[in-house]
């Protein structure tokens, strides 16, 4: 391609040039102090923020079927709007869950009044189908766990470990050893959505919040090796503290159908 007979090239103007890239440097230090300046603003009220946190959602078709202390048949999913509560039990070693077996029933009195509330406990044992309904009757009766609020419930192991490990997302996996039920014993939230969710705290000196599962046994253990809390509370019972703000957050949500 030839150039025009009166092409000339631009002349160079140093100043301008400078100028220019003075502007466009000036440009992106600006950007990027109102977009750190933004950002540090977002981080500061996320690292302030108590909502509890979204875990996982159960949706209808992975929800769990059980048999009741009634000798009904009902699902977790039958409770859609609610806020629910649920732990693990053995009927055989009680034991391994007291301590959120006690802060079910304490839960159980203080929101005794709510109809929108509910708790569930789950039996890890195998019961044999026939026998099913008269031995959750007796333990319901024996511990005092009484519909409509509180639910005993429990289906056949496959169904039942597959749920727990799948869906409630627990951090062990039920496993029986020398006569002996190993499981974890937290007290599981979910919301009025299906949405597992679990407590928040803000730290003091910043940094992410600390999310917290409700785990009593290792409330207690961080009780044993004297870990403090700051407060005049000892880690049980500002964990059992979060579990009811937690509750009446999530009783303040909405229900989205």
């Amino acid at each position: 391609m030839s150039l025009p007979a009166d092409f000339e090239p631009a002349v160079r103007d140093e100043k301008k040039l400078r100028r220019t890239a003075w502007v466009l440097v000036a440009i992106m230090v600006l950007g990027g102090t109102l977009v750190t300046a933004a950002y540090n603003k977002w981080a500061r009220e996320k690292f302030k923020d108590t909502r509890p946190a979204v875990v996982y959602r159960i949706t209808k078709e992975r929800d769990l079927r059980m048999v009741r202390q009634d000798g009904k048949q009902a699902n977790i999913f039958d409770l859609r709007g609610h806020v629910v509560a649920i732990h693990i039990i053995s009927l055989k070693n009680p034991e391994t869950a007291r301590r959120s077996f006690e802060v079910m029933h304490r839960l159980s009195a203080k929101f005794s009044a709510r109809e929108d509330f509910n708790l569930v406990t789950l039996v890890i044992d195998p019961i044999a189908p026939e026998a099913s309904s008269a031995t959750l009757a007796k333990a319901a009766d024996s511990l005092s766990i009484k519909l409509p609020q509180w639910w005993l419930g429990t289906n056949d192991k496959p169904t039942l470990d597959k749920f727990i490990k799948n869906e409630l997302k627990t951090s062990v996996y039920p496993i029986e050893e020398n006569g002996k039920w190993s499981f974890d014993t937290s007290v599981i939230l979910i919301d009025r959505n299906g949405h597992i969710r679990r407590g928040v705290v803000p730290q003091k000196r910043g940094g992410m919040p600390y999310v917290a599962n409700f785990d009593f046994d290792q409330a207690a253990e961080w009780d044993g090796r004297g870990v403090k809390t700051g407060t005049p509370n000892n880690n049980v019972a500002e964990m059992e503290n979060l579990l009811h703000s937690t509750i009446d957050l999530l009783l303040a949500e909405t229900y989205v159908k």
